[in-house]
């Protein structure tokens, strides 16, 4: 168990996707290879971006969840998605 003044890490889980209204040709090509293959049940396919970010946790501080939520959304926003035509969410674990 660490003591209060190690630094705990607490992970964002960031799910970036294309806006609904946004064409995706990836997910259609992926969904013509799944038809083609025998998947004929499968709908519609839509591919996003999965990322996963570390952050220390100081674990004396209540406010630092809210600070990493913050920050990650501030990435999200910023550099890893494009607000134009794709959306994203946030899980902190």
């Amino acid at each position: 168990m660490p003591n209060k003044e190690e630094k705990m890490v607490k992970k964002a889980f960031i799910k970036v996707t294309l806006k609904e209204e946004v064409l995706d040709p990836q997910g259609k090509a992926v969904l013509s290879v799944l038809k083609s293959s025998g998947y004929g049940n499968v709908k519609d396919v839509r591919v996003g971006k999965y990322i996963e970010l570390d952050f220390n946790e100081d674990k004396s501080e209540s406010s630092e969840r809210r600070a990493i939520e913050e920050e990650a959304e501030e990435i999200s926003e910023k550099v890893l998605s494009n607000p134009l035509i794709e959306e994203f969410s946030i899980e902190i674990k």
